[in-house]
């Protein structure tokens, strides 16, 4: 059973055909850079790049970088402030021709950690955190998700938002070692267990797989694991996010 998954992020949207009964990839990932106006139909365009890539018909799965309610785009996040109040499934699917289901990036990729990754079978309050150009979040309570769930907008001092503090491109863009990034990180975590103290943290993003150089200086009250997904979370849930999407009946188990 094969779903074309999109992940769009801050610096590329990609692309692949996954077969969700596993959460293995069929084809290799397609990446385009974001768009710099980051605008509606500058994106929407690159979806259906995407989808005409792979030749895909069929119900495209969307992992889209902001709060999404009923496929409507809640908040800009660090897009275009064009996008609030669009309809984005709408949108895609004018762009593509094709039925499309759009879901929070950070839930598609938490998703896809429960459902495939070291968070199946899991219980009690679990969050995942994919840092990358932002940090993701999703939550999850005894397998249940709780969509929308943007630790990473928290204000921290002179910051709009922590994420643009101690995300993974901050440290890029700063230059900073791992040991100067993780004691933002930390901060950041110092926040999470303080607001909703889970059972569990699971940190995915590409970062992920540099969990051996980093985690000497993760400093946290609650267990942390690093995601075996990586990079590739958030378009392997997208695409279980279109098929649970037509089969409603299915629940997160029985994928």
């Amino acid at each position: 059973m094969v779903r074309l998954g999109i992940d769009i992020g801050g610096s590329g949207i990609k692309g692949a055909l996954v077969d969700v009964r596993t959460g293995q990839l069929t084809t290799e990932r397609y990446r385009i850079p974001t768009p710099v106006e980051r605008t509606p139909d500058t994106m929407a365009e690159v979806v259906k790049q995407i989808a005409e890539h792979f030749q895909y018909k069929g119900l495209i799965g969307v992992g889209f970088p902001s709060i999404v309610k009923h496929g409507v785009c809640m908040s800009p996040g660090n897009l275009s402030p064009l996008w609030v109040g669009q309809n984005i499934e709408k949108l895609f699917e004018s762009y593509t021709g094709q039925p499309c289901a759009v879901i929070n990036d950070a839930d598609a990729a938490a998703c896809a950690i429960m459902d495939y990754g070291v968070g199946k079978g899991k219980k009690g309050f679990i969050i995942t955190i994919t840092v990358g150009t932002g940090l993701g979040s999703g939550a999850f309570l005894d397998g249940k998700l709780i969509p929308n769930f943007e630790l990473g907008q928290i204000p921290y001092k002179k910051h709009k938002k922590i994420e643009s503090w101690a995300s993974s491109a901050a440290r890029e863009n700063e230059g900073l070692s791992y040991k100067e990034w993780a004691k933002r990180f930390n901060k950041f975590l110092h926040y999470v267990t303080l607001i909703s103290p889970p059972d569990l943290i699971i940190l995915g993003g590409g970062i992920s797989k540099e969990w051996d150089e980093f985690s000497p200086f993760i400093k946290c009250s609650v267990p942390i694991v690093p995601a075996v997904l990586q990079n590739q979370a958030g378009i392997i849930g997208a695409a279980a996010a279109a098929y649970l999407r037509e089969f409603p009946e299915l629940i997160r188990e029985g994928i």
